[in-house]
């Protein structure tokens, strides 16, 4: 009997938080540990990847997977993007660095794949990221809202 009243008075463990190991934790106070580019990889790859992607447009869907979401239609295709991106913002907001990496290629790829289905080639994308360059974030979201405005204004009209 004692041990059982000693066992009821014994205070219960409360579940331990998970922690990061330290030197997994990324300090800001740090600057980025640079590892040398393996060969070949770079921005150019998003240019070759547009390449094959646009060259599977008209492949066997049972042998490439760009050519099977292509004929599945822009409804699929932006629905990938979007679950790539969901797992993606996961893996940040996680800290899981390894994940994030392999999640932001998939998004990545999704993204060209839409682009491809879309019509957009990746210079136009990337013409405009430099129409951007050194534009203060807020100056351009301005601009934008401005030149949307102007496209689609012609489109309005006032209900009676």
């Amino acid at each position: 009997m004692a041990k059982k009243a000693a066992a009821k008075k014994a205070p219960k463990k409360t579940a331990k938080k998970k922690t990061r190991p330290q030197h997994l934790l990324v300090r800001s106070d740090l600057p980025m540990l640079m590892l040398p580019r393996p060969e070949g990889a770079g921005p150019a790859v998003l240019d070759r990847l547009w390449d094959v992607i646009t060259s599977r447009r008209n492949a066997d869907p049972m042998i490439s997977h760009s050519a099977r979401l292509l004929a599945r239609g822009t409804p699929k295709i932006a629905q990938k993007f979007g679950e790539e991106a969901v797992e993606c913002v996961i893996e940040a907001v996680a800290g899981n660095r390894a994940a994030l990496i392999a999640e932001s290629a998939d998004v990545l790829y999704h993204l060209i794949v839409m682009w491809v289905d879309g019509g957009v080639r990746a210079e136009e994308v990337w013409a405009e990221l430099e129409r951007r360059e050194g534009v203060s974030g807020v100056a351009e979201k301005i601009s934008r809202a401005a030149r949307l405005a102007m496209n689609f204004g012609h489109r309005t009209r006032k209900i009676p």
